[in-house]
Order: structure tokens, then sequence, then C-alpha cells
């Protein structure tokens, strides 16, 4: 579906992006990647990038916002997206409101980005037709997860209530077995946080079933 297009313009002008962002929770740690070709499918360009805690869609939005971006630094006026969220594409195209406070910033920042190009197409995919720019996002996801280990992920603020907005979330707990001899094989202390009282270890850890544990706020 184009939003617009200049006549004049000829197929060798045109970039082509394929986007897709992912969240591990919607919201958790979240992330999206990007590749961009040219019109002989030659690979300008790969982005990837962790966000923090964010939502699903505010990652889609992420990975739109930075092929916009590189499109307009680096000179290429004629863009062609593809993504896998229907919901993003169709905001984009006028077709669905824009009624979340969180994405409507994101929208409107792409929307005037969008403004600035000679001519931009979007269209929807399914997911297995977007695998490059799907493994690029889970990437991010993999390294931002693996960097924050041992620390707080970059962005999020404390929250005193239960609930959980884009771009925040408790402060990260210390999770230590209160029984390690039972369990020998498993670390002495593991990082995570809670949500809705349960209990998310980072880099993929997980302990059995029954363990006690004890939480310590940082």
């Amino acid at each position: 579906m184009s939003l617009f297009s200049t006549p004049q313009s000829s197929s060798a002008d045109w970039i082509f992006a394929h986007c897709d962002g992912g969240s591990r929770g919607n919201p958790g740690p979240s992330g999206f990647g990007a590749v961009i070709t040219d019109v002989a499918g030659t690979s300008l360009a790969e982005l990837s990038e962790f966000l923090g805690i964010r939502t699903n869609n505010y990652a889609e939005y992420s990975g739109l916002l930075a092929v916009l971006e590189w499109a307009l630094k680096n000179g290429h006026p004629r863009l062609k997206v593809v993504s896998d969220s229907e919901l993003m594409v169709k905001q984009i195209q006028g077709k669905y409101k824009v009624n979340s406070p969180d994405l409507k910033p994101l929208w409107q920042t792409a929307r005037d980005r969008i403004a600035k190009l000679d001519a931009f197409e979007i269209t929807h995919a399914l997911r297995h037709k977007n695998k490059a720019a799907d493994a690029l996002a889970n990437q991010a996801m993999d390294r931002g997860m693996r960097r924050t280990s041992d620390r707080e992920l970059p962005g999020a603020r404390s929250q005193s209530g239960p609930s959980i907005e884009v771009g925040s979330r408790p402060r990260p707990a210390v999770i230590e077995p209160v029984e390690p001899k039972a369990y020998p094989s498993a670390p002495t202390m593991l990082r995570g946080f809670t949500r809705n009282g349960a209990i998310h270890l980072l880099g993929g850890a997980t302990l059995p079933d029954g363990i006690f544990v004890k939480i310590i706020r940082e």
C-alpha cells in the first residue's frame, strides 16, 4: 500500500527495507532489527538495537524509525518498507487510529520523517517473509539481555505500583537460593526482576520447581 510516490521516480532510485521488532514479555527485554538493500538486492545496511524494557509495538515502531532515519541521513529519498506488524503498517497508512499514548509520539515522528522523503511505501508481510529482520531483532535482545545480566536494563525507571508501563519496570531483584546444597549445579546467585507477582530471571536462567528463593531489592 503506497502512502505516496512521485511519478518521475525510477525503480533504480528506490531502496528497500525489512524491519522487525520484538519484546520478550510484552513489556520485557526488547529490540529491533532491519535490513536495507538497493534495487539489485545488495545490502546497504543492517540495523539492530536493544531497547530495554519495552512493548512489542514500541519495538516495531523503533525499527521503522531507525530505517527512516538511516534513509534520510544517507541521501535515499525513496523508500519501500516491509514489516510483519499489521498494526503499525495500517496505522502508518491511516487505516487504523493510534489510540495508545505510548505509540502516538512514535507514529507522529514516523509521519514527520516520511514527509521529508520524495516517495514512500509500506506493506505488511507475514513473519516468514521477514526472517532476516526478525533474526537481527532477536540478536539485539540476546545481546542486551547478556549485557544487562548484572545491572539494570537501560532506559528503565523504578516504579512503586504493581503495573508495568512502557519504558519502566520494578527494580531488579537478586535471587539467592536458600538451599543451594539441594541443587549443587545451580549458581549461588541469579539476577532478575519481579512483575505481577512473578519472578523473571535475566539471561534465560531457570530454577527447579519448589525451590525457595530470597528476594533482595536493589
